[in-house]
């Protein structure tokens, strides 16, 4: 037994639900504990990349005077290192962001990691010497020493290219000097390609290494460092002119005291610091960082927020989880789409079914009917299908047996008027009152079918007029009883009233008369001679109960349910002498309808029949 389609459409849209809330869990399940494991194994080295990445974003800063090109260097950083970098300006306009596509992304965190000042975070000129000092790093991998610095105030800072090719030779001078020496001495280089020595510290017996030769001139081993080898280029020494320049001059209008010095082996680079034994006041400071930073202004990028996050984070459309996330949405549609062609034809069968009925009914074919299985609503349909068409082949009989009762009617009448129109023409007959008189009661029969079809007509179409007034029942029960007595007394047949008291009712009262006319014509047709017709009315609740009883040949049961058809005749012989026109019982039930009432029948062969006519006091 198949369900209701209501239920069985929830079924489904829960079923697809299920489905893509399972996939989704899949995803978020995969993706946690994939970025879980990754941030156990990456929390001990993110510190070293985030420091790695301002460290390199820091040496773009001060190697260029802008932050146009940055973008590539940001792209690459992200995709190495995992991780989300944004750059933004002073005032939040961004820079560049590696969690962008198609001009948008993901919102920045509210706290930048950090701020890239390539302007103010190193000096070059009165702290230049102490800026290379502090900035040179020693790394030792794998037993290897080397030496490393490259920001603004290391001596590689704004190397042109012929001062970079002459650092080379002077590199392989000293390395070959060293080895000579026997010092086992290699030429390196920089990320930036920068020329730089290194070698294998050892014997460690000597109490130095390669860094502590380069501060140690009195060491026979600094005699193979070339003069030039860490000299600062000629942007540098510019910077650090337009620096001293610029900070004696705020210091000589502030009226604090300085001295300037040349620092050995820095090429004639000068330093400005306060008078010897003096600590240096907030205004000195103040001065010197504005020199520097104005001196800096036009060779170094401007001064960026950096912002840092996890990549997963902020690119949600990474290439791996869109991959990801495609997969499972082709999965979850294709399970759905199956899911649905499956369920679909289910539920469209019975449908077309009904559509395939639908069109031979159309074409004529009446009979049709569409099997029904089930009880949701899809079987109700085609139980209501089954009987609209029942109804339609049971109405299409009726009217086919209609026309022909109805051909059959007419024709009777006109070939009698018709026969004995001829045969007086031909002097057969003579045309005498009484053939006068029986071609008016062939006339008056064809009237009364064709009244009678009117009527039926007029209350198929809803258009059975009624004029409705206060009347006393009992009275047109009389009124039919005097109408038909001269009839029944004709037919041997005893007609009586049973009326006791007034039965008032608001009615119509002609069409009132008309169907009990109608009972009790049929009555007096169907009582023998020396039988009895009775008209009663009496009070039922609200209504009136109009009977008319009769002891004449009763009816068969199987003809009953019939009996209110059109053109049905309970005698099947069409007897002129018994059967009318067929039509009066079915206008009796339309005219007791329209006045909101009800008509039945009870019947035994041989015994009788009893109309009831069942009609409220009020409409």
């Amino acid at each position: 037994m198949r369900r209701s389609v209501l239920l069985r459409f929830l079924g489904l849209s829960l079923a697809v639900a299920l489905g893509a809330v399972i996939a989704t869990a899949v995803i978020a399940t995969y993706s946690t504990t994939e970025k879980l494991q990754g941030e156990l194994e990456d929390n001990t080295s993110q510190l070293q990349v985030d420091t790695e990445i301002y460290g390199r974003l820091s040496e773009y800063a001060s190697d260029h005077a802008s932050w146009n090109g940055v973008d590539k260097v940001v792209h690459q950083l992200a995709d190495r290192t995992g991780r989300r970098i944004a750059l933004t300006e002073a005032d939040g306009s961004t820079i560049v962001d590696s969690a962008r596509k198609l001009g948008a992304g993901p919102d920045l965190p509210s706290v930048p990691a950090a701020t890239i000042d390539a302007r103010g975070s190193t000096a070059v000129g009165g702290l230049f010497v102490s800026s290379v000092q502090a900035t040179t790093k020693r790394a030792t991998i794998a037993g290897t020493a080397a030496f490393k610095a490259t920001s603004i105030g290391s001596s590689s800072w704004g190397l042109t290219d012929a001062e970079r090719h002459q650092r080379e030779q002077l590199a392989d001078q000293a390395a070959a000097c060293y080895k000579a020496s026997g010092q086992n001495v290699t030429v390196t280089a920089f990320e930036d390609g920068t020329p730089s020595l290194a070698y294998v510290a050892k014997p460690l017996s000597a109490g130095y290494t390669v860094a502590e030769v380069a501060k140690t001139p009195k060491n026979t081993k600094d005699k193979c460092i070339p003069a030039g080898l860490y000299a600062p280029s000629a942007k540098a020494k510019t910077v650090n002119e337009d620096e001293v320049r610029r900070t004696v001059e705020c210091l000589t209008t502030a009226g604090e005291t300085y001295q300037l010095s040349t620092l050995d082996q820095s090429d004639g680079l000068q330093v400005v610091s306060p008078k010897e034994g003096v600590a240096p006041s907030d205004k000195f400071v103040n001065c010197s960082m504005q020199a520097r930073s104005d001196a800096l202004a036009p060779y170094v990028a401007p001064q960026a927020k950096l912002y840092l996050g996890a990549k997963s984070t902020f690119n949600v459309f990474s290439g791996e989880g869109l991959l990801r996330t495609a997969a499972t949405a082709l999965g979850v549609l294709l399970i759905a789409a199956l899911v649905m062609i499956f369920a679909g034809r289910r539920l469209v069968r019975p449908i077309l079914a009904l559509t395939g009925a639908a069109q031979r009914m159309t074409n004529g074919d009446h009979a049709t009917r569409v099997p029904v299985t089930g009880r949701d609503e899809v079987a109700r349909l085609g139980h209501a299908f089954n009987a609209m068409a029942e109804s339609i082949q049971h109405h299409d009989v009726q009217r086919k047996a209609m026309v022909s009762d109805v051909a059959h009617e007419l024709r009777t009448p006109l070939a009698n008027i018709k026969g004995y129109l001829v045969a007086s023409e031909d002097g057969v007959v003579p045309l005498d009152k009484a053939l006068v008189t029986s071609l008016l009661e062939e006339a008056g029969l064809l009237e009364r079918l064709i009244v009678d079809l009117q009527d039926l007509a007029l209350a198929d179409a809803g258009m059975l007029r009624l004029h409705p007034e206060p009347r006393d029942l009992g009275d047109l029960v009389q009124q039919v009883v005097s109408a038909h007595r001269p009839a029944a007394d004709d037919a041997g047949v005893t007609l009586s009233a049973d009326v006791t008291g007034v039965a008032a009712a608001i009615v119509d009262s002609a069409r009132i008369r008309q169907a009990l006319g109608n009972l009790v014509s049929n009555a007096i047709r169907f009582t023998d001679s020396g039988g009895e017709v009775q008209v009663g009315v009496r009070r039922e609740g609200n209504g009136y109960h109009l009977t008319v009883t009769d002891n004449g040949a009763g009816i068969a049961p199987e003809h009953l349910p019939h009996l209110f058809d059109r053109f049905y005749r309970a005698e099947h012989s069409r007897s002129r002498t018994t059967g009318g026109s067929g039509l009066g019982l079915a206008i009796t039930k339309h005219l007791v309808e329209a006045h909101h009432g009800t008509i039945t029948v009870t019947s035994t062969p041989e015994q009788g029949s009893t109309f009831t006519i069942k009609i409220p006091a009020r409409p």
